[in-house]
């Protein structure tokens, strides 16, 4: 796309903080980011890992309200930056504006996923789906999932919104009826199909 610019980030550098003004519009063309806020404790709540061809930062730059949340490079990251004069311009065009509604019912979708299984859903249950959600995509739903999940278990833990310690137990327990492997610093998924039973568990 001509009206991008490309922007390189390392880990740990931020691409933009909550309550920023909006100034673009972005795609990760490589590496992962995460997008996280600070719970009232002080601790980091994890809400996503966007990962390369995520599209993101839609919703402030046609509200033109500060940013909600802290997006921070996981690893070394490329990141296309449409800035606000060109992101106007683009929402000019009945097929860009459709492509930007699409992705917000996307987004939209994905924000009551996480409000569902907060609510409504065992501990079990909700890590499960947050494992069969980060193998196709965590956002962004991809065609095929992957059988490795690159995420370490604090970071798990963080974007459930449950301790370490609960965590472990349950990620054990999983793996013990063959769900899941734990690696070093990933889960692989040894059954999908068994993992998927645990999204009723009670």
């Amino acid at each position: 796309m001509q009206r991008c610019e490309l922007v390189t980030l390392h880990p740990g550098e931020y691409l933009f903080h909550r309550g920023d003004t909006p100034s673009g519009f972005y795609g990760l063309n490589s590496g992962r980011l995460k997008a996280s806020t600070l719970r009232e404790d002080g601790k980091e709540a994890i809400l996503a890992v966007i990962e390369a061809g995520d599209w993101f930062g839609q919703t402030t730059m046609t509200s033109r309200q500060p940013r909600l949340r802290d997006v921070v490079a996981i690893e070394r990251a490329t990141v296309l930056m449409v800035r606000t004069p060109a992101f106007d311009e683009l929402m000019q065009s009945q097929t860009f504006l459709g492509a930007i509604n699409e992705l917000q019912s996307i987004h939209m979708n994905w924000l009551y996923r996480i409000i569902e299984d907060a609510t409504l859903h065992s501990t079990r249950a909700r890590i499960a789906r947050r494992l069969l959600q980060l193998a196709s995509g965590d956002v962004t739903k991809w065609p095929q999932s992957r059988q490795d999940v690159s995420v370490s278990q604090d970071t798990l833990a963080m974007m459930l919104g449950i301790t370490r310690q609960t965590l472990s137990l349950e990620l054990k327990a999983m793996a013990e009826k063959g769900a899941i492997a734990l690696r070093y610093g990933r889960i692989e998924i040894c059954s999908k199909d068994i993992l998927s039973s645990f999204q009723d568990y009670q």
